[in-house]
């Protein structure tokens, strides 16, 4: 099938040839076609597959033959993070090139300002994040009665992340009589209410089993001592042949340690987290999809939907405590038909995590052996004396020698003669030494108090 057979525009169809696509994914093939037909839609999806051109398109027809009013959107697309959102975006700028549609992006992180002097203009395409959209309809900024299409995007993702209330409201405050398309990668339950209560008779297109690993990315497991994962994260990376790679976080506060370290390692590295400003999360984003990034260490907030053209690498420095995510994150690699390779590390703390991932895909992880090297402090033997003991056995010879010389030590002198051949007393008995300084008053013959069994040479009146 082709573009041409989905019943799109001229001017639509233009923007995709010079993009270099010829015929659409299958999702796109089955979505297309029924939202067009003004169905609500449920798109069932793993991540990589082409779902956003697959509701964007149509969006751009349906939305071609009209005008907006000041602060009246006419169509709603919710993304659950700010990266999603501004990729959905950079989708209408692509495909709607020449059909003339005015958008305007609603998140956090970006001047307020800027985002109410679009409203007032009046847009064809909103595209927001929950909290910002709710945000200035409290202030009295947006108004959500023109609402002809609304689209709910990762569906499974917002209830992840706390939006299903945020989402409730929001459609009680757009029109009854909208168009509905909910796009998800897996159905939970709690999805499937949402989906009976806000869409109608909606059709269903799946194109693969939710939550499954995408069959052209080849997996990976290492199991790693928890100290020791920098450097075998650090040789994975040295003998495979990683063009670009997302290195995936649990914790925010992991992100920039580990960065640092690649970084002292001489890698490109940066890291993406909630976070950081706005600003900045944009411009590593860009820096990193124009290839002056390698490593781009992140949490969860790149697992989802983001696209990066020849991605060859996906690495699980954590694994992640939910078994979707897993699926989600590798899934950045291996994109529209190409192959990638995805690593985790797992600690012997994390296996009810991975048994749950295995579980999911219905498959064990393939277990590859990384040895490294423990350091030069790790590497001696457990009974190996410290240098500094090893210095000291010379030195007690010289000592004795300059003793009988009569030039002063540093060491103690002994409270009792020592029969020939008898061994030394061990210095380390400290019961049976204080014992004896208690039975021989003149053990310390300096009458000197404070030094311990550390007198030295020059209190020493016995000669």
């Amino acid at each position: 099938m082709s573009f041409e057979e989905l019943g799109l525009s001229e001017n639509i169809l233009k923007a995709i040839a010079e993009c270099g696509y010829t015929e659409p994914t299958p999702i796109q093939a089955k979505a297309i076609p029924a939202v067009l037909m003004a169905r609500d839609v449920v798109g069932l999806a793993q991540t990589g597959t082409g779902k956003t051109a697959g509701f964007t398109l149509p969006m751009i027809e349906i939305l071609s033959g009209g005008r907006a009013k000041a602060r009246m959107p006419r169509s709603l697309i919710l993304s659950p993070t700010r990266e999603l959102a501004a990729q959905i975006a950079e989708n209408f700028d692509t495909y709607g090139k020449y059909c003339n549609l005015s958008k305007a992006l609603l998140t956090g992180g970006s001047s307020m300002g800027d985002q109410i002097k679009l409203l007032e203009r009046g847009v064809d395409v909103l595209i927001a994040t929950p909290g910002r959209l709710l945000d200035l309809f409290e202030r009295g900024q947006i108004l959500l009665t023109d609402i002809k299409v609304l689209v709910i995007d990762e569906a499974d993702r917002m209830m992840d992340m706390g939006f299903i209330p945020d989402i409730e409201k929001i459609v009680s405050l757009v029109p009854f009589t909208r168009q509905t398309l909910l796009f998800s990668a897996t159905m939970p339950p709690e999805i499937k209410k949402l989906s009976d209560k806000f869409l109608s008779n909606p059709k269903e297109v799946s194109v693969a089993r939710p939550a499954t690993a995408a069959t052209n990315v080849e997996q990976f497991l290492v199991h790693a001592d928890p100290r020791k994962k920098n450097e075998i994260l650090e040789k994975i990376i040295r003998q495979e042949d990683v063009k670009s790679a997302f290195i995936f976080c649990n914790r925010k506060r992991d992100i920039d340690g580990l960065v640092k370290w690649l970084k002292g390692k001489r890698y490109d590295a940066r890291g993406l987290h909630g976070d950081m400003a706005q600003k900045n999360r944009t411009e590593t984003l860009e820096d990193f999809k124009a290839g002056k990034i390698t490593l781009l260490v992140c949490s969860d907030v790149a697992a989802r939907g983001l696209d990066v053209d020849d991605l060859s690498h996906v690495f699980n420095f954590d694994v992640p405590m939910t078994a979707d995510d897993y699926v989600h994150r590798i899934g950045r690699t291996g994109r529209a038909g190409k192959t990638g390779r995805a690593w985790m590390l797992t600690t012997a703390k994390e296996k009810k995590y991975l048994d749950a991932i295995e579980t999911l895909i219905k498959t064990k992880i393939p277990v590859e052996q990384v040895g490294v090297q423990g350091t030069a402090k790790n590497s001696a033997p457990r009974n190996a004396k410290p240098s500094h003991e090893k210095k000291r056995e010379p030195k007690k010879q010289d000592q004795s020698a300059s003793h009988s010389r009569g030039k002063p030590q540093d060491k103690k002198v002994d409270s009792g003669p020592v029969s020939q051949g008898a061994p030394n007393k061990p210095r380390g008995n400290h019961r049976e030494h204080d014992q004896e300084r208690k039975e021989k008053p003149d053990g310390n013959r300096s009458g000197v108090k404070g030094f311990g069994d550390e007198m030295p040479g020059f209190f020493d009146n016995s000669e």
